[in-house]
């Protein structure tokens, strides 16, 4: 049956043997890695003489959870054109994607490959996009590209996919996302291009790392609460650094004096990015220490601290004094912060936002006075700020008992078909 199918795809479709050809059952589609630039034959579990409800015991394809509803239909939507044309296997007429329907799906059908540009939805487009804007007859820009170009870039798309993580889950942080994953690709082929590595290496490298330090969930280990992960985890990261060491010592042969070298010994804050937001650096290298046993028992500690580091700041003279003792304030803060469960890097732009949302309402209310900030007195501008909050708490109450009434009543004639736009309480 199967070497028919695969004659009248070759005949009638110019099927390639040479390009391979992926095989599923419309019942178990929603859990099949379908990879849209190769050709696809469809068989429905009936024709193979199977139980129809097999495919029940089948787990959704991580990755494409929400392909999980709707039926094979569904599933081929979201990976090809609704134009795309689709062979009817034993019979002459072809339908397309849009097209089918449960009696379609319950003959054999040949879908064709999409060109790699148009396989959107599949793991392998993107990195064959970057690939193609990099060759002589690609983008300009592309081809001028390297690592060092590339980096400001990374840190932006990073900085814009955090943002997008305050609205939860939208389409627009699967667009952010989506940029981040581009500047990997692009920096995984620069790589390929030099034949240091390419994407495979960087998801091999991923998952192997993923699942040697879950020995948990992937091996024998036994543990309780996520405290006991954290110290695994930091002790997994251990043994890499010592065994990394190791490997890079014996890869340098002997000292000058014909002595051993001695391995080099990695600390535990190794690895923490100088790049990174200087908050979020901080807490990372407290939350490392914290996970091998280097912290405050209480946080009642942590505020003393505080407190401490306030009265070595108010007595410093010297600028550089001052300079040290703001720095000193602000780690113990970040301890502060890591001790309450807080992120601090987003705690700190949220409170900017906070402060942003405010200050503009100040300048507001002092052009309508038609005054000048500058020319206001210190009290002045408190009063315009405490009117600030007064009517950020007023909207906020507003949206709230508008949101109330909604939900016992529905939504008013006036607020059918669209949404109310108001600024984000601060």
């Amino acid at each position: 049956m199967l070497d028919a199918f695969l004659a009248e795809a070759r005949i009638r479709w110019g099927w390639n043997p040479a390009a391979g050809i992926q095989i599923a059952a419309p019942e178990g589609l929603a859990a099949t890695p379908v990879e849209p630039s190769r050709p696809l034959i469809l068989v429905p579990l009936a024709l193979w003489h199977a139980r129809s409800d097999a495919a029940l015991t089948l787990e959704p394809l991580p990755g494409r959870h929400s392909m999980t509803e709707g039926g094979a239909a569904a599933v081929l939507r979201r990976l090809y054109p609704a134009d795309h044309v689709v062979g009817r296997i034993g019979a002459a007429e072809t339908t397309t994607i849009g097209g089918l329907d449960d009696a379609t799906l319950a003959g054999p059908l040949y879908v064709a490959p999409l060109s790699p540009e148009l396989a959107w939805a599949g793991p392998w487009s993107l990195p064959w996009i970057s690939d193609r804007l990099r060759r002589p007859d690609g983008c300009p820009w592309d081809r001028e590209q390297t690592h060092a170009s590339l980096k400001k870039n990374l840190l932006e798309e990073a900085y814009e996919a955090y943002d997008a993580l305050d609205g939860g889950a939208t389409l627009d942080l699967a667009g952010e996302l989506g940029d981040l994953y581009l500047q990997i690709v692009l920096h995984a082929q620069l790589a390929a291009e030099a034949g240091v590595f390419d994407m495979t290496t960087v998801q091999e490298m991923i998952s192997a790392k993923i699942v040697r330090r879950h020995p948990h969930v992937f091996g024998e280990a036994r543990v309780e609460t996520a405290s006991d992960v954290n110290r695994q985890w930091e002790q997994i990261k251990r043994g890499e650094r010592e065994a990394a060491a190791q490997a890079a010592s014996a890869a340098a042969g002997t000292s000058r004096t014909g002595l051993a070298a001695a391995p080099e010994v990695r600390s535990a804050l190794d690895g923490i990015s100088r790049s990174m937001p200087a908050l979020a650096a901080t807490q990372e290298m407290q939350e490392r220490a914290a996970h091998l046993g280097y912290d405050w028992p209480e946080i009642v500690g942590v505020l003393d601290k505080v407190h401490e580091e306030l009265a070595e700041l108010a007595a410093a003279v010297t600028d550089e004094e001052k300079r040290e003792e703001v720095g000193d304030l602000l780690l113990v803060v970040t301890n502060l912060a890591r001790h309450h469960g807080v992120e601090a890097e987003g705690a700190l732009r949220a409170a900017a936002d906070k402060f942003r949302n405010r200050f503009r309402r100040v300048e507001r209310m002092a052009r309508e006075r038609g005054v000048q900030l500058r020319d206001l007195s210190f009290a002045e501008l408190d009063d315009l700020w405490d009117a600030a909050k007064a009517e950020i708490r007023a909207e906020a109450a507003k949206a709230t008992d508008s949101a109330d009434r909604e939900s016992a009543t529905g939504p008013t004639p006036a607020a059918q078909g669209s949404e109310a736009n108001t600024d984000t309480p601060a």
